[in-house]
Parts: C-alpha cells; sequence; structure tokens
C-alpha cells in the first residue's frame, strides 16, 4: 500500500476513537464514520445539517464484511455487484450489526463494495462498515474532489485524508438500487 499508509493508518485511528473523517471514495469524496457506532454517525447527520430520516451509505471492501450487515443478501445481489459497470450501492432489507441510526425505518440499509484502492483498504483496516456519505451540505452539490469541498466541512471533522488531494478529474454519485427481499429491483439513481 506504501503511500497511503500513513494516511490510513491516522483515519483508522480517528475513527476507532468515534471520530468523523473526510475521504476519497470510489465516487465523490465523503465524510466518513463508524457506522456501528451511533454517537459518531449522529455527528455527520448534524455536520451535514441533514435529517436523520434520510439514510446514508455504508461502504465495505469485500462480500464477507457486506454479509456481517444484513440479514440476508439475496443472490441477484452478487450479480448486481459483479457486473456493474460502476460503482453500485444496493439497499438491501435486514439491517443488522450497525447503529440503529443508520438503519431505515423500514430496516434497510444501503452498502456498495468498494474496490478502489484507497477506500478499500481503509476499510480492510478498519475492519468494519464505513459510513459513505457525499462531502456536502445538505442540498449542496457532492464533492467530486477534494479542491471542492465546503471549508465549513474541513473545519468540522476530526481528521482530513491526504491521499488523492490534488486529482481534479470528473467523479460521479454511486447508481443506487433497492433490492428487496423478495427479488423486487427499484432503481433509485
Amino acid at each position: 500500500m506504501g503511500i497511503y499508509d500513513k494516511d490510513i493508518r491516522n483515519a483508522v485511528e480517528v475513527l476507532k476513537k468515534g471520530g468523523v473523517i473526510l475521504y476519497p471514495t470510489d465516487t465523490v469524496w465523503g465524510i466518513g464514520c463508524d457506522a456501528t457506532n451511533p454517537e459518531a454517525v449522529a455527528r455527520v447527520y448534524e455536520i451535514k445539517k441533514r435529517s436523520d430520516s434520510k439514510a446514508m451509505i455504508c461502504l465495505v471492501d469485500s462480500d464477507a464484511r457486506l454479509q456481517r450487515y444484513v440479514r440476508n443478501v439475496p443472490n441477484v445481489a452478487w450479480d448486481l455487484f459483479e457486473f456493474a459497470t460502476k460503482p453500485t450501492t444496493l439497499i438491501l432489507d435486514g439491517a443488522v450489526n450497525l447503529a440503529p441510526n443508520l438503519i431505515a425505518d423500514d430496516g434497510s440499509v444501503a452498502l456498495r463494495i468498494t474496490h478502489e484502492p484507497f477506500s478499500k483498504e481503509l476499510c480492510f483496516r478498519f475492519q468494519k462498515a464505513l459510513v459513505s456519505t457525499s462531502a456536502n451540505i445538505s442540498g449542496q452539490p457532492a464533492a467530486a474532489n477534494y479542491c471542492d469541498i465546503d471549508p465549513v466541512l474541513l473545519e468540522a471533522v476530526d481528521y482530513v485524508c491526504t491521499s488523492r488531494r490534488q486529482e481534479k478529474k470528473p467523479h460521479e454519485p454511486s447508481k443506487i438500487v433497492r433490492l428487496r427481499a423478495n427479488g423486487e429491483v427499484t432503481i433509485i439513481r
């Protein structure tokens, strides 16, 4: 991993203490925290000035980790992840082992497996799901690159990752697909 090593170590240390970070993902820059820590999750909602009735996405590094957070992952979910041509978030029923304020009223959670090197290694080293909500104040455009992040957010978090700050590339939020336990599929975005 080399170049990311110190940055990831610092971010994991902050996450383990219940802190909030800004970090590059497989899509846009994200605001992140330990997805199992209700206080940290509440802080992310507060930082984003977002109603906690609006669910946030969680990022994981592997199929195995995803299965820790959903009671029964429908078989079609694996096909959707495998054949997706761009980062895809699935909203799945039966969320477990997550902060209660991260789980939607209907018991679902939005999860994405990241393949981008930095966020994948961060999730792997943290060993838990990470909140990955776009780095913006609710209602404003998502920060595609570090240079797009509102200075208010930079001040509000506990750690801002140093990796990929120089990047200036087009990045888009993930595709979001709602997958019900009965197999019903709805494309949200």
